[in-house]
């Protein structure tokens, strides 16, 4: 490539998008000596032009029509960071039919359409980055693809919604209820006015199948994440969880057994020695088990404007790098291996139960005659007497058990006369080695 000048088509300029023009001003000095070309904003995808901004752009560079951006010969990137799926889809795919290629932050389409989206890109021979679609300024995919790339990654964990994590640690510092912590996150802008998508574990789910599909070479889609949302999570099981020596986070879980993967998104109690567990506020972590390197964890702030505009850019320098070389397009490792979902037996870990129980004798010994039949052992248990002097909670840790184990076991349940509800139930992860 023997351009001087690198023109980038930005499609959005809401809050990522200005972070990215400012990070394109501000150090532009530094760009052209890392690249050896002067990168320009060439042309702007608006909605409202007229619409007041906090950052100049040229009034000639503004439009409110995407073909001008996606047909324009002299714009060679397009960075996407308007967000939704239709028709944003159309528009990506219609770049890279034009050999343009694209930057995107845009999770919810690489996590429903990412295939397709790579597959054309490796086609015309573009490049199409992603690694602000899932933590924020955290390098995470990166890292999988060219960090782990002589590694064999047998286990995920992923605090990577910073909503949900701001919820839950205001809960556990405070021992607030969740709907008061969410009406005050929402009054900050932490949560939308509809948070379902952040709290029902939505949000999580779309990464945790990018995540998935990098780390484990296999295609996943949404439909293959296990997803439980943290609505239900109660201030009693938080602080039932720390006399545990536990915390409750909205943990997404990939884990690799020989060839058959699990991924899964829910509310988890982990230990409290493990770093994961002392990632608070709104902040995203993700720890990666490698067969060789053991662990590893990336940390840093999972959203905001400067954040995730600095992955875009990242990204956005890879391509220039790649252009400079002629080695656009040929360093996408599309996913390879079959995917084989674990059943329900295979799925294995520790669980926490909180039930309600009749308080009078032999309920313990029904209880525990009861997960010997199901093949479950208890490793913590606690017993506490309510207000009802009638009723008493058991709150225990069981060993490691089965997913269809535990879930028979909680069936059991309702035929148990002394048991009178089934509070809570969670799964624990805690310090062992993979």
């Amino acid at each position: 490539m023997d351009k001087q000048i690198v023109k980038v088509g930005l499609m959005g300029l809401g809050t990522v998008g200005t972070g990215v023009v400012r990070i394109l001003e501000g150090h532009k000095f530094d760009l052209v000596k890392q690249t050896g070309v002067e990168i320009q904003v060439g042309k702007v995808l608006v909605k409202n032009p007229d619409r007041p901004r906090n950052i100049e752009i040229p009034a000639e560079a503004v439009t409110t029509d995407p073909y001008d951006l996606l047909r324009d010969p002299e714009i060679d990137i397009i960075i996407e960071v308007m967000g939704g799926i239709d028709p944003t889809k159309d528009f990506i795919l219609e770049a890279l039919e034009h050999g343009k290629h694209v930057v995107t932050a845009n999770k919810d389409l690489m996590a429903l359409h990412g295939a397709e989206i790579l597959a054309k890109a490796a086609e015309k021979g573009c490049d199409v980055f992603y690694e602000a679609s899932v933590a924020g300024g955290i390098p995470i995919l990166r890292a999988l693809v060219e960090g782990f790339s002589s590694d064999r990654i047998m286990k995920m964990m992923g605090i990577v919604n910073g909503t949900t994590n701001y919820i839950l640690t205001k809960m556990s510092q405070e021992g607030a209820a969740y709907e008061e912590v969410l009406k005050e996150a929402q009054a900050l802008g932490y949560a939308e006015a509809d948070p379902t998508s952040d709290v029902e574990g939505l949000d999580a789910a779309r990464k945790m199948a990018i995540l998935s599909t990098l780390g484990f070479r296999v295609e996943y889609s949404l439909e293959d994440v296990d997803v439980r949302g943290i609505s239900k999570v109660t201030a009693e099981d938080i602080a039932y969880g720390k006399k545990l020596g536990y915390e409750i986070k909205l943990l997404g879980i990939a884990k690799r057994d020989e060839e058959c993967i699990e991924v899964s998104v829910q509310p988890t109690m982990i230990h409290q020695s493990h770093p994961l567990a002392s990632v608070n506020g709104v902040f995203n972590a993700v720890y990666v088990y490698g067969e060789a390197v053991g662990e590893t964890m990336f940390y840093g702030r999972g959203a905001g404007e400067l954040p995730t505009a600095t992955a875009v850019t990242s990204d956005l320098v890879t391509v220039v790098k790649n252009m400079k070389l002629g080695v656009n397009g040929r360093g996408m490792v599309a996913p390879y291996k079959e995917k084989i979902l674990k059943t329900p037996e295979q799925i294995e870990s520790k669980f926490f139960l909180r039930l309600v129980v009749s308080d009078k004798r032999g309920v313990l010994s029904e209880i525990t005659t009861l997960l010997a039949n199901h093949d479950i052992s208890i490793e913590q248990i606690i017993q506490q007497p309510r207000p009802d002097k009638a009723q008493a909670e058991i709150i225990m840790i069981t060993h490691m058990a089965s997913k269809k184990n535990m879930d028979q076991l909680l069936e059991g349940f309702q035929s148990v006369e002394s048991v009178l509800e089934v509070k809570s139930f969670y799964r624990v992860e805690g310090r062992e080695e993979v």
